[in-house]
């Protein structure tokens, strides 16, 4: 029997039940584990673009390909991001390119499946970036009816990913939507704030959106893109990002919204750059394992804290893994430049400290002469030996790589 759960109203438990959607409330046969060893992961899709500028990266004085630099750190697996059609949006007006379009994507994740490592893809719906703020329809598809806009979804991911099959560089993980915790492709598939975050910004942003097209448009969009996924890659884990891995309310409401609607995935990811108090992830983390046994769960996107966050993910057997966000040059990156930290350095933790850029994009300034994403990338990057010994003895407590003679330094964790 399902009984009443907070997040779904009587009509979509009614319809959960009969169709049988909802199992993971009800008591699930099985429970979700890792399907391969613990990841550690990094989204680095900035690489190439930052090579072509003229980046070179250095460990310990000698200059090596970063990739390598990652993969004996205890790195195992790289996300990569890919936009509909970049030179109509983040790529215009950039030299080179068009950067995180499907032939540049290709041809680093040919390079990243040579250097061994495990490989996803964020299909980010837009010709640019899409994120909590921000989630605008591809040029190509902005005048599309809706019943056409889905279509769009099922052909664009299957197509995307039947080319990356060809090349022999096909993801084994693929993350539908990047940070859809508003839903996806606004204003059809956006999803109105009906529970504060904390986060003011935020809150400003989503309290009222008139003619948004709520969970039901939502759901079919994300169904598009997961049956377009499944027709070309089969053996695939398909996850969903909602942005608010500190917000349980929000979180179980967006679950049992989609879960209701009969959307099936594999996993939901989180992104966890800022808590509203100490202990949120924790919650988080425990509360979902309880309540949707059937699903795993990641940390998509972070930045600081790092040891904690991946030990709170990695004392879950339904916590996959983590991808720390862009970490040559952004927040608190694992190189240096010029001697600094290459990014903006730690950020905040909780909000009350004060807002975090990734948390609500756009919202506060950075630092004085330091622009939130490098203009100019180019230039020397040395790895940080604090940060990479930080996470070759993850690697090593995790039980994915041995410890380096190096890892007499102390241990850190932050």
């Amino acid at each position: 029997m399902i009984r009443n759960q907070p997040g779904l109203t009587r009509r979509e438990l009614g319809a959960a039940a009969g169709a049988g959607l909802i199992a993971s409330l009800a008591g699930p046969a099985r429970a979700a584990t890792r399907p391969w060893p613990y990841l550690i992961g990094a989204d680095i899709s900035w690489l190439p673009q930052d090579e072509a500028a003229g980046a070179t990266y250095y460990e310990n004085g000698e200059q090596r390909d970063p990739l390598r630099i990652f993969r004996d750190a205890g790195f195992n697996t790289i996300k990569l991001r890919l936009f509909v059609d970049p030179a109509m949006g983040y790529s215009k007006g950039r030299p080179g390119g068009p950067w995180c379009g499907i032939d540049q994507t290709i041809d680093f994740a040919r390079r990243i499946k040579a250097a061994g490592f495990h490989l996803s893809l964020t299909l980010h719906y837009s010709d640019t970036w899409a994120d909590p703020e921000h989630q605008d329809k591809p040029a190509a598809w902005a005048a599309l009816p809706f019943p056409k806009l889905v279509d769009a979804v099922h052909r664009h991911t299957r197509d995307s990913l039947a080319a990356m099959k060809a090349a022999n560089a096909e993801p084994e993980m693929v993350v539908i939507g990047n940070e859809t915790t508003f839903g996806m492709l606004w204003p059809d598939g956006r999803v109105p704030l009906s529970v504060p975050t904390g986060n003011p910004v935020t809150d400003r942003r989503h309290r009222d959106v008139p003619g948004a097209g709520g969970y039901d448009r939502f759901a079919d969009l994300l169904k598009a893109g997961l049956a377009g996924a499944r027709e070309t890659l089969p053996g695939t884990k398909l996850v969903l990002h909602n942005h608010l891995g500190r917000h349980w309310p929000i979180l179980r409401g967006w679950m049992d919204a989609l879960i209701a609607r009969g959307v099936r995935f594999d996993a939901a990811g989180f992104s966890c750059y800022q808590q509203l108090a100490q202990g949120d992830w924790e919650r988080c983390f425990t509360e979902f394992g309880r309540r949707y046994p059937e699903h795993g769960f990641l940390v998509l996107e972070y930045s600081s804290r790092k040891r904690y966050v991946n030990d709170l993910v990695h004392a879950h057997s339904d916590g996959w893994g983590s991808f720390i966000w862009e970490p040559t040059r952004h927040q608190e990156a694992i190189f240096l430049r010029n001697g600094k930290n290459a990014g903006q350095g730690p950020r905040p933790d909780l909000i009350a400290q004060g807002l975090n850029t990734a948390e609500a994009p756009g919202s506060t300034p950075p630092p004085p002469g330091v622009p939130p994403h490098r203009r100019n990338p180019g230039g020397r990057y040395d790895a940080d030996p604090a940060f990479l010994n930080l996470y070759r003895i993850m690697a090593r407590d995790y039980g994915l790589k041995a410890a380096s003679p190096a890892l007499l330094i102390t241990d850190r964790r932050p």
